[in-house]
């Protein structure tokens, strides 16, 4: 699907690029500049597209970016893109945001609500929904790039915007490094990137001096069992019943194998066996997602797993040729960490822009995870900040009248989420790159 891009004239690119950003504020700039992003922001939320397939969210992201003047690459690991702005010999900073939305039919009341379905990679026709932000992280990004491009003067080095796909899926940023990323484009000396928090008031800056999000791992466990009639269980093996002594037996791992005070979590999502009520099959399938905070701590969870589901199969007298098959999926990803002394750096570039009530607390409420440690997290690793920006009215939040991200009902405040995104980053940007 191509989508289509709001005029922008010569006159106004010139105007936005070369116009006196220093006579105001950063502030006031960014807020001159939201209806443009206003638009673009609701152009994105009405037309979702899901992992590996946002062709015209990327093809919108590029064209925006190249009437800016930056040099866009595009197809790295499918549809990902980088801008590049170079400005004279520096430091290189990356700032990433993530395209992809998610298999979710939207059930809010919102003007641009979508109404899309795509055809999945698997050939199923789905709902597609921004329940989670990624609309805004692409808005943002886009205002962060017009507001670099018009502060040209006030910053010296090269500039890469990175538009990643298959964050939700999984995979993305992998495929993206893959591929080359950082031979086609150079290597930066920092990379950036925010997500939009619902549990936080709207506008208001969040993150830690280290831990971010959790590392996820998806395992599916096969069982191989021998089918019967139901009413002769004792001929078979059955799988439901070694399933669920399997599904159990994983909680001990969590409360019994790690520390009290080590996060951790194992949640088997889909159990999936039989086709009647009489009849025992010779399958059984199991999807567990696996949360860590620790690299200790997930290779511990993996393993666990792992022993668990052999050894519940071997008590059931399940031979050794028919053990489950356990697999840990390739899309999983490291823990999310900022880096102490940049994240430092940026909190000082934030509050010196837009004052300490620009910041809320940091909070660990979940075991969320990101693939941007992916990006980053390559040999040797590159120095990063990840922070979050509020996304919820906060009379919402006091009422409870907020919903979670992935919910169908999921809707953010853009205005201040996304004014207070790009204000925050092209604070961090101009504090990295400056002369």
């Amino acid at each position: 699907m191509r989508l289509s891009v709001l005029p922008v004239t010569v006159a106004a690119v010139l105007l936005l690029c070369c116009s006196p950003a220093r006579a105001s504020s950063l502030g006031d700039a960014v807020a001159a500049d939201y209806p443009y992003l206003d638009a673009l922001f609701r152009h994105l939320h009405a037309n979702p597209e899901l992992s590996m397939q946002e062709t015209g969210t990327s093809d919108r992201l590029a064209r925006e970016l190249e009437q800016l003047g930056y040099s866009v690459t595009r197809g790295i690991g499918n549809t990902g893109l980088v801008g590049t702005l170079r400005n004279g010999d520096g430091p290189v900073l990356m700032i990433r945001a993530d395209m992809d939305a998610l298999p979710v039919e939207e059930k809010t009341a919102l003007p641009y609500r979508s109404t899309k379905r795509q055809v999945n990679l698997e050939g199923v026709e789905m709902p597609v929904m921004h329940a989670c932000g990624h609309d805004m992280h692409v808005t943002t990004l886009v205002g962060v790039a017009r507001r670099m491009a018009a502060l040209k003067d006030q910053w010296r080095g090269t500039l890469l915007l990175v538009g990643q796909p298959a964050e939700e899926a999984g995979g993305g940023a992998k495929a993206m490094v893959a591929d080359g990323l950082y031979a086609r484009v150079g290597r930066p000396d920092h990379a950036l990137a925010l997500h939009v928090i619902a549990k936080y008031p709207a506008g208001k800056i969040a993150f830690s001096d280290g831990l971010m999000y959790s590392s996820v791992d998806t395992v599916r466990i096969n069982l191989r069992t021998v089918a019967t009639h139901g009413a002769s269980p004792h001929l078979g093996t059955d799988p439901v019943v070694i399933g669920s002594q399997i599904v159990l037996a994983l909680q001990n791992i969590v409360t019994r194998e790690i520390s009290p005070i080590e996060p951790a979590l194992i949640t088997v999502g889909a159990f999936h066996a039989g086709s009647a009520p009489n009849v025992i099959s010779d399958n059984a399938r199991l999807d567990i997602t696996v949360r860590a905070n620790s690299e200790a701590t997930r290779k511990k969870l993996l393993a666990g797993i792992e022993r668990v589901a052999l050894n519940t199969a071997r008590a059931a007298g399940i031979p050794e040729d028919r053990l489950p098959e356990v697999v840990v999926g390739a899309d999983g990803a490291p823990t999310t960490t900022n880096d102490a002394a940049l994240a430092q750096r940026v909190r000082a570039a934030i509050r010196a822009g837009m004052g300490e009530e620009a910041f809320t607390d940091w909070r660990q409420t979940d075991m969320g995870a990101e693939d941007f440690s992916d990006l980053v997290g390559v040999d040797p690793p590159i120095p990063s900040v990840y922070f979050e920006v509020g996304g919820t009215a906060p009379e919402k939040l006091a009422s409870g009248q907020w919903a979670e991200h992935h919910s169908p009902l999921f809707e953010i405040q853009p205005e201040p989420s996304i004014k207070a995104g790009v204000e925050a980053m092209t604070l961090a940007a101009l504090d990295l790159l400056k002369k």
